[in-house]
């Protein structure tokens, strides 16, 4: 069957009679305004049937709430969570609390395998927690999936247990592959760990995605959603996306804005001011210390919030300014990154990277921390005992 067409072509058949209308209304003697008319048909016309991708018009996401979700079709299965770190320790408890039937894989001699024993539960190797498992959330680091996948899980899958994930980077990349009988299952809340706790505690919970990999059957989504009404995701909204795109979106936003856009826009502001002679702790307040103030009047009502929030002369600045800092050519620079993600150039170099030991990760990780941005800082936060301040 033909892809639907846009809602305005239904009118396109009615553009002659229209055009014809315009006509009689013409002087006989104005005709170039006929000829106009004819040349404004021809091109609606032609615009009107043209058959757009679907990718031109996205559509609404899908959402899914408490109601679409049957958290009784987990009775009776077993669902390990591998890995207690942020995620891990917030989806197992909320899963618990839901009354779900879960098991921890951790490895021993670490904080979070002692925080696993302080919340109740008898942490496993990851080997042992598989073999019991119906569904099997890998909750480790993406840099440590691959291998744990190919060593201490595959192996030991149970028949037909499920495999899932928080973020889709190791299914998309190809280093979880699952065989055959075995589907994959993504399903991610948007929000840190924390808050997937803090949230279900008190009767709420964070929005999640929902993705299926190829082929994964209708039981394999009711059990999604029920995974995701478990940990309070359908209490807020369940999205449905695909892994493709929860993985690309992610990486993207990591790189482009959230994590190397930001980071960067800080340093380069703060070393401006530092250069021209100006005193880093003002450079800090300024830089980086009163960017949470802006990022949650981004967080409560968005970028038009904001705006109404600061002062005239700030939303004039924001809008005058702000373009000659993100230019054409920034712009252009994240088309690269975001094509160097979905062509899995970004995955292949941080994979290599992780194999050669991660080398350059380490060395650039201590370099970052020897900024005068970072000294500054950890002086300044010194004074302010209502931020809770954090030093790692």
């Amino acid at each position: 069957m033909a892809p639907a067409r846009p809602t305005l072509l239904r009118h396109a058949s009615r553009l002659p009679e229209a055009t014809a209308s315009l006509l009689s209304l013409a002087p006989v003697h104005a005709a170039p305004v006929h000829a106009s008319l004819l040349s404004v048909h021809r091109f609606l016309f032609r615009l009107l049937s043209f058959r757009f991708k679907p990718q031109e018009f996205p559509v609404p996401a899908t959402i899914y709430y408490d109601a679409d979700a049957d958290i009784k079709v987990l009775d009776g299965k077993t669902i390990a969570i591998l890995g207690y770190g942020s995620q891990g320790h917030a989806q197992a408890q909320n899963l618990r609390d839901s009354g779900l039937k879960v098991v921890v894989g951790q490895r021993p001699g670490g904080k979070n395998f002692d925080l696993a024993k302080s919340h109740g539960f008898e942490p496993l190797s990851i080997m042992d927690a598989v073999k019991q498992a119906d569904v099997i959330n890998i909750l480790l680091p993406d840099e440590l999936q691959g291998d744990a996948y190919r060593t201490s899980i595959l192996p030991h899958l149970k028949k037909g247990a499920i495999l899932m994930a928080s973020h889709g980077f190791n299914f998309h990349f190809g280093q979880v592959e699952p065989p055959p009988g075995h589907d994959i299952l993504l399903v991610a809340p948007k929000g840190p760990g924390h808050l997937v706790r803090s949230e279900y505690v008190k009767g709420g919970g964070v929005p999640c995605l929902i993705a299926l990999g190829a082929g994964a059957s209708a039981e394999t989504k009711k059990i999604g959603l029920a995974y995701a009404k478990g940990i309070g995701g359908t209490r807020a909204g369940v999205l449905e996306t695909t892994i493709a795109e929860e993985t690309e979106t992610d990486l993207f936003g990591e790189q482009a804005v959230l994590c190397g856009g930001v980071s960067e826009l800080i340093k380069a502001g703060f070393d401006t001011l530092v250069e021209a002679g100006y005193q880093p702790e003002m450079a800090y307040f300024e830089c980086l210390h009163e960017m949470k103030l802006i990022v949650d009047l981004f967080y409560q009502g968005g970028l038009e919030y904001m705006r109404y929030s600061v002062s005239n002369t700030a939303e004039y600045g924001d809008y005058t300014r702000g373009k000659r800092i993100i230019t054409d050519e920034t712009r252009a620079e994240m088309k690269k990154i975001l094509e160097e993600i979905r062509s899995g150039q970004f995955a292949r170099d941080w994979i290599l990277e992780n194999r050669g030991g991660a080398a350059m990760f380490k060395a650039t990780r201590r370099r970052e921390r020897e900024h005068k941005l970072t000294e500054t800082g950890r002086q300044l936060r010194k004074m302010m005992k209502w931020i809770e301040s954090k030093e790692v």
